[in-house]
């Protein structure tokens, strides 16, 4: 079904993989999902530096919480997605952003990455104390609606953004 994948901690080791990665996601032309990936990654040390920051919760943007990057890493060490776990949630991620936000590379789709990257993610969020994980998609994102109720998403009411766009929220036990 998929290659043997893992989450590895964002590295300097890793920046050939992750700039291919990087690549191939700006030249498919779809928004960066999670956020994190949209992160330029020029000085790569520094980006590192940030996430690990992040991860650690300092020098946090104000009204943002502490959240830990891991990218998912095939057996040919090649960066095949990433996701961004949030540490606790505000009121906006309590509406519309989660605790989880993932993304796999288009050429890698379809291969049941994305199941595998959320489960192991879960276990991550569990090992910071997150004992129910708040996971969110588009309403048109029927993919993505399918991953969460793999892990056992349980829907929980949508929430509708200014636009007009439908917000599906689940909630997983850790």
């Amino acid at each position: 079904m998929h290659n043997q994948v893992t989450l590895a901690e964002p590295t300097v080791e890793l920046a050939p993989q992750y700039l291919a990665f990087y690549e191939e996601w700006l030249a498919c032309g779809e928004i960066f999902v999670p956020w994190v990936i949209g992160i330029d990654p020029t000085d790569f040390a520094a980006m590192v530096r940030y996430l690990q920051d992040n991860a650690d919760g300092v020098n946090l943007k104000e009204g943002w919480v502490p959240s830990s990057t891991y990218w998912l890493v095939n057996a040919d060490s090649k960066v095949v997605g990433a996701v961004n776990i949030r540490h606790r949630l505000t009121g906006k991620l309590l509406q519309s952003g989660g605790h989880i936000g993932y993304g796999i590379l288009r050429s890698e789709r379809r291969k049941g990455l994305a199941t595998e990257l959320l489960r192991q993610a879960l276990l991550k969020a569990g090992g910071l104390g997150i004992t129910k994980a708040l996971v969110v998609c588009d309403d048109s994102n029927i993919a993505s609606e399918r991953t969460i109720r793999r892990n056992g998403g349980v829907e929980d009411s949508s929430y509708i953004e200014e636009d007009g766009n439908v917000i599906r929220r689940f909630w997983i036990e850790t």
